[in-house]
Parts: structure tokens; C-alpha cells; sequence
């Protein structure tokens, strides 16, 4: 066996999944992100909030969970720390008009359409959000 066969043997080993299951996004009052999110990605807004501090997202794919994260700083005055870069991306088949309806709906802005392939918007919580073209 040769070194790269010896490698690929190893990264086959794991039982951790080369799958991203959900996705959490840290917020401070989550009836009012759930309405924030569900508006943005346009489907009911009736989605469960769980255990007073989750709400998952109807979505297709990789799943979205909202979340005021007690264990993680959502105690503390100022909630859990937010997401200051793009940790993920919202896909698109209509750059043009996901970028009038955001301006539209008062979504602050961060970019203008870049590369003319994505852009960035910011939730209420500071969280950056990346919206691209699929």
C-alpha cells in the first residue's frame, strides 16, 4: 500500500459524516427572528420554537436552526456572539431580484452584488448572511 492509498484508508475510518445536518444561527429574541427569517426565505412563519430557544426552519437541504444559545453566552446581557463573517450562503436563481426584494423589505445591505455571483445582507442580531447565485 502506497502513502496516498494509506491516507484515503484513514479518512475512511471516520464515522463522523461528510454531511452538514443544521446550520445554528445565534439570535436574541427568537419569536421576532423566526419572523425575520421566515419573511426572507418566504415560507410560513408557524415553524415550532423548541424548548424556548430553538426554532428550525423549513428548509430544503442543510437545515437552519435558530437559536437564543443559553449555553453559549445567550444568558449574558449582550446574548451569544454573532456570525461577523459569511459562515454560510442562501442560494439564488435570480441574483436581480433576490437583491430588489431584501432593499425592499429594509434587510440592511452589507454589499452590493459582487462579481455579479452573491451579495451580503445582516439580520436583525448582526449576523451576516450571504445570498449567491445557484
Amino acid at each position: 500500500m502506497n502513502n496516498h492509498e494509506e491516507v484515503k484508508s484513514e479518512l475512511t475510518r471516520s464515522p463522523i459524516k461528510n454531511k452538514v445536518g443544521s446550520i445554528f444561527v445565534p439570535v436574541r429574541d427568537i419569536e421576532k427572528a423566526r419572523e425575520w427569517y421566515c419573511r426572507l426565505l418566504g415560507v410560513p412563519s408557524d415553524c415550532q420554537i423548541m424548548n424556548g430557544h430553538l426554532c428550525p426552519l423549513p428548509m430544503e437541504g442543510t437545515g437552519i436552526i435558530l437559536d437564543t444559545m443559553p449555553m453559549w453566552g445567550g444568558k449574558e446581557p449582550g446574548g451569544a456572539p454573532n456570525i461577523k463573517t459569511p459562515a454560510f450562503l442562501l442560494l439564488t436563481s435570480d441574483l436581480q431580484a433576490s437583491y430588489e426584494y431584501v432593499k425592499e423589505n429594509n434587510v440592511t445591505l452589507v454589499t452590493d452584488i459582487e462579481h455579479d455571483h452573491w451579495f451580503v445582507i445582516k439580520d436583525p442580531d448582526g449576523n451576516l448572511l450571504m445570498v449567491c447565485r445557484e
